[in-house]
């Protein structure tokens, strides 16, 4: 039995009560919580409830997509708002930057409402900072799904052409908490335009489960999510097991990770072997060593993109959402997660993270000669890792650029080398400059620190401004 599940009543309330200050959420009781590890059936799995509204659709994406997925989600949308069912479509205008002006008009002319979120040509430009990084489907406002899944091709893979989907995490939410998150729709709905009409927001859906659930609202400025995940990895006493995608957290949630697994926690780590972005990959790889001399375990999945965002807290909490474990998501983006107090959720992310671990090369540190410091090396994959199958994936010419990119660094010699060198000439050139022209410099120096200062003042309007529009 865990330590956690032998806590006192009262510690258990304090930490609950924290919790749910911390992340600015209450507990709903009374759902039924359904686990969508695989990307295609979470795919098909939505497109059936999209078909199955009989009242209104809402649905909110980072990156809706102009290709075959995306197109999928376009038609069964445009059947229901056909038939009647409102349909609301939020895209944040900068993750769909690809998906041109005809896909939109074509939902429009069927008779759905689309809006983009902080369109790229604005007078407002700090907006920009801020993306609507969600990903929600609410229909008739008792059924939900929340988690860390886009609507394109990579996550509905191509087995003809043998290319396997993104490895992804949705959950389904039926009961109270549904209504919550169509709640958390209307809330930036209200921040593109016009409000959701009243009745669009009635529903009272009856519970349908045992399962209690937070509906966590990242909002920028505010740290709810984070605030929330240093309390649950603080919290922690058996377990802590985190998958993300994007992992570059900031130095009091890395302390916090070390602290936890010198404490006797078992920590794992799992990211991605390749990712779409290989610039946050290498720098997720700088906080590697220190992770490791404190015990955390650190492992790197071999499979397709991992882009799941999850985190396990002994055997009682689950956190599933959009939030990666960074300062973009933490702090500045409009995200959306699930806290949930279910044993049953828990134990089916823990099985499916013992499955990806089987996918996954463990990072270990490597002796080396001549008091250099220690080598990161991965081990050798187990031979049960393979996929489901055994057919070995087929990549598509983005996941070839990313590991090309990868390989190229790696050739050249680490991130912290480069930033090291970058700086070190930048700083000699400054320096030479300054000799050579200080009038010319000095006066360009001063000009740069009053046009910082006035950015910075504008950005602090700009915060002051969005806080008070969040708290109407």
């Amino acid at each position: 039995m865990s330590v956690s599940a032998v806590a006192a009543p009262g510690a258990r309330d304090t930490l609950t009560l924290a919790i749910d200050r911390a992340a600015g959420a209450r507990p709903i009781e009374g759902n039924r919580l359904e686990h969508h590890p695989d990307s295609p059936r979470a795919l098909d799995a939505m497109l059936a409830a999209i078909a199955a509204a009989r009242r209104w659709v809402h649905f909110e994406n980072y990156i809706i997509r102009d290709d075959a997925t995306g197109r999928r989600f376009a038609d069964a949308l445009a059947e229901r708002a056909r038939r009647g069912v409102r349909v609301r479509v939020l895209y944040d205008a900068l993750g769909s930057f690809g998906t041109g002006r005809r896909f939109w008009r074509r939902l429009v002319q069927a008779g759905a409402e689309v809006r983009a979120f902080h369109r790229l040509l604005t007078h407002r430009p700090f907006e920009l900072l801020s993306r609507d990084h969600r990903k929600l489907l609410v229909t008739d406002g008792g059924w939900a799904m929340i988690g860390g899944l886009c609507i394109g091709d990579e996550w509905a893979g191509d087995p003809e052409r043998g290319r396997r989907p993104w490895r992804d995490t949705m959950v389904a939410v039926c009961g109270p908490a549904a209504a919550a998150l169509d709640g958390a729709f209307a809330h930036i709905w209200r921040r593109t335009g016009a409000p959701l009409p009243p009745d669009e927001l009635d529903a009272d859906p009856a519970p349908c489960g045992d399962s209690t659930v937070r509906v966590v609202e990242g909002v920028p400025g505010r740290a709810r999510v984070y605030r929330a995940v240093e309390l649950l990895v603080a919290s922690a006493a058996e377990r802590l097991w985190i998958t993300d995608a994007y992992l570059i957290a900031p130095a009091p949630l890395y302390a916090s990770l070390v602290d936890a697994a010198k404490g006797g926690v078992d920590v794992r780590l799992l990211v991605p072997g390749a990712s779409d972005l290989p610039v946050l990959r290498s720098f997720t790889r700088v906080g590697y060593r220190d992770l490791l001399h404190a015990g955390v375990r650190v492992f790197e999945y071999q499979g397709p993109m991992i882009h799941a965002k999850t985190m396990l807290v002994d055997r009682r909490w689950a956190r599933v959402g959009s939030t990666n474990l960074n300062v973009s998501s933490l702090l500045t983006n409009y995200e959306l997660d699930l806290a949930a107090e279910c044993e049953t959720l828990t134990e089916e992310l823990a099985a499916q993270f013992r499955r990806d671990l089987a996918s996954s090369r463990e990072i270990v540190l490597r002796p080396r000669p001549l008091r250099l410091p220690p080598k990161l090396v991965g081990t050798p994959l187990a031979p049960v890792g393979r996929h489901e199958g055994d057919e070995p994936h087929k990549r598509s010419g983005y996941e070839v650029g990313a590991f090309a990119v990868v390989a190229l660094r790696r050739v050249a010699g680490g991130l912290r080398r480069a930033i090291a060198a970058t700086a070190a000439l930048a700083c000699a050139g400054m320096g030479t400059l300054l000799l050579l022209f200080p009038r010319i410099m000095g006066a360009a120096l001063a000009v740069g620190a009053f046009t910082l200062a006035l950015v910075f003042v504008l950005y602090a309007r700009e915060l002051r401004r969005t806080r008070e529009g969040d708290d109407d």
